[in-house]
């Protein structure tokens, strides 16, 4: 089923990448900050998201990210509507945390 084009959307990537030589540190810090350089904040440790303002929008930065994907490890990426999103209950040990907000920003393209 394709997705709404313009539909909001959140973009997860999940990873878990190897740091145990230098050459796998290098993949690492160069992956996190390609991730960052497209838009990604850091969630938790080797979890970012990226809001996206359409479908097209994130299936954009899905290509971007497969791009540049490292030679060694996993990566999960998740996308999900802003709705589910809006599911979400974050916790700082049992308190239950502010809520992540959609960013005030527009995109230009």
């Amino acid at each position: 089923m394709p997705l709404n084009p313009y539909r909001i959307m959140w973009l997860f990537v999940f990873f878990d990448l190897p740091v145990k030589t230098k050459t796998n540190r290098k993949d690492y810090t160069i992956f996190r900050k390609r991730l960052m350089k497209d838009g990604f904040t850091h969630m938790q440790h080797s979890v970012y998201l990226r809001h996206c303002g359409s479908s097209e929008s994130s299936e954009a930065h899905t290509r971007r990210v497969k791009g540049f994907l490292p030679p060694k490890g996993q990566v999960s990426i998740l996308r999900i509507t802003d709705k589910q999103f809006g599911m979400i209950e974050n916790f700082v040990g049992k308190q239950t945390a502010p809520p992540i907000r959609e960013p005030q920003q527009l995109e230009m393209f």
